[in-house]
């Protein structure tokens, strides 16, 4: 269960209230429950009981320091796809030599950091980079431990931008080209080949991907155990998260369609979908969550600018914008919003921010409680791909994050200034 919840009328954060983090650290301001993050985890790590599992929190969702650090403390380990996430494992104390490196572009130097680190395996996507692999790590004298992203040509039944399984995503080698990159690896000196990996997509919101991918894949993994040796079979990440009734449901879960209506797809179903496919194929099993572990443990604050009334439509204007939250105008995503003082739905309005851009708009013909100027909203579901992708146009500074654990509130991330925001420009001497 997540911990935003109205106590007397007011939305708080475990035991913070959450108007009282607007006015001590502003707006707009990314706050994250501690409680949140543990609860998530627990629950995966529990729905797969009985299976040898490694959690791999993929950072890309969310990569705060702290975050990382109560990640650490819980034991897990990390899906990294940078040298930078690399970096920030190791500042976060977490534990590189038992993570995964994946991602279709890296980098040689990316790739040596993480050899020089002792990553545990890197997700190998194309017969160039398991090249490019082996040649650094016969250059620094060591092997370089792999397995190959296969992609099951699945249809996970996601956002277009976010759906990985299919054949014409540039992610994996295909199904049937499998047996011959793992013969390639094998033939190279400073390859040691590990494992193999699936990841079909984000936001998935039922069972039905997940088990079809794992069953197409069971045949091949049993080969490459006989063949290879393989000690490990990652069944990737894409468990989505409930968007829609977020603070009513009080599930960091996700939403499955069953028979017309709509049902939370809890941990505990998904391990029961997943783990009877997994269990006699005698492997370690890697997942790979992100936006399941932080998405609902995460709010971003907004204060409201204006109440605009024009013609028939209402708006109201907020001073967060497509720069801080950029899911809505990039993927059309849906977020709840909701005053952090509860009221009465008074009327209808579209949420939007100060950018010029028609994009810039967080929710159209929402019903509202009466709102005025000065009042502090909250978009929920937003501690994953929120701080993380966000950006400053319009000259607009990053905004600050902020950590809660239970009545106990640190800012993580100060605000940008707008000096930091130019630190690195430079008028050249010839203008």
């Amino acid at each position: 269960m997540h911990e935003f919840k109205y106590r007397d009328q007011r939305l708080v954060c475990e035991s913070v209230d959450l108007d009282e983090i607007a006015e001590r650290y502003g707006t707009p301001v990314y706050v994250y429950s501690a409680a949140t993050l543990r609860n998530n985890y627990r629950r995966l790590e529990k729905s797969l009981e009985g299976l040898n599992t490694r959690i791999c929190y993929a950072l890309k969702a969310n990569s705060n320091l702290a975050v990382l650090r109560v990640m650490a403390n819980l034991g897990a380990s990390f899906d990294l796809v940078s040298g930078g996430e690399i970096r920030r494992v190791l500042e976060a104390g977490g534990r590189v030599d038992r993570s995964v490196f994946a991602g279709v572009g890296k980098t040689s130097e990316e790739i040596e950091r993480a050899l020089r680190n002792g990553i545990f395996s890197f997700h190998v996507e194309s017969e160039p980079e398991l090249e490019r692999i082996d040649r650094i790590a016969s250059g620094i004298g060591v092997k370089a431990p792999v397995a190959v992203r296969v992609n099951p040509d699945v249809d996970a039944g996601t956002h277009a931008k976010i759906t990985t399984g299919r054949s014409e995503n540039k992610f994996g080698v295909p199904f049937d080209r499998a047996p011959d990159v793992y013969a390639l690896a094998a033939k190279l000196r400073n390859i040691e080949i590990r494992g193999v990996q699936i990841h079909i997509g984000s936001q998935i919101t039922k069972t039905e991907p997940f088990v079809a991918a794992i069953e197409k894949m069971r045949p091949l993994v049993t080969e490459l155990k006989q063949r290879y040796g393989i000690g490990y079979f990652s069944i990737g990440g894409g468990l989505g998260i409930a968007y829609e009734s977020a603070l009513a449901s009080g599930e960091a879960a996700w939403w499955e369609r069953e028979d017309g209506g709509k049902h939370l797809l809890t941990p505990e179903r998904y391990g029961r979908a997943v783990a009877p496919l997994l269990r006699d194929l005698d492997l370690e099993i890697l997942l790979e969550p992100g936006r399941f572990l932080a998405g609902n443990a995460g709010v971003l604050l907004t204060r409201v600018e204006y109440v605009k009334h024009s013609g028939d439509r209402n708006f109201v204007i907020v001073d967060a914008a497509m720069n801080d939250l950029l899911r809505p105008a990039m993927y059309e995503a849906y977020h709840e919003i909701v005053p952090v003082a509860e009221g009465e739905l008074a009327f209808t309005a579209d949420i939007v921010g100060p950018v010029c851009e028609s994009g810039d708009c967080f929710a159209k013909g929402r019903r509202l409680a009466a709102t005025r100027e000065g009042d502090v909203m909250a978009v929920l579901s937003a501690g994953a791909y929120g701080y993380v992708m966000a950006g400053r146009y319009n000259t607009r500074p990053m905004p600050a994050e902020v950590l809660v654990d239970g009545d106990r509130a640190a800012e993580v991330t100060a605000r940008e200034t707008f000096e930091q925001l130019i630190a690195h420009e430079r008028i050249p001497e010839f203008l």
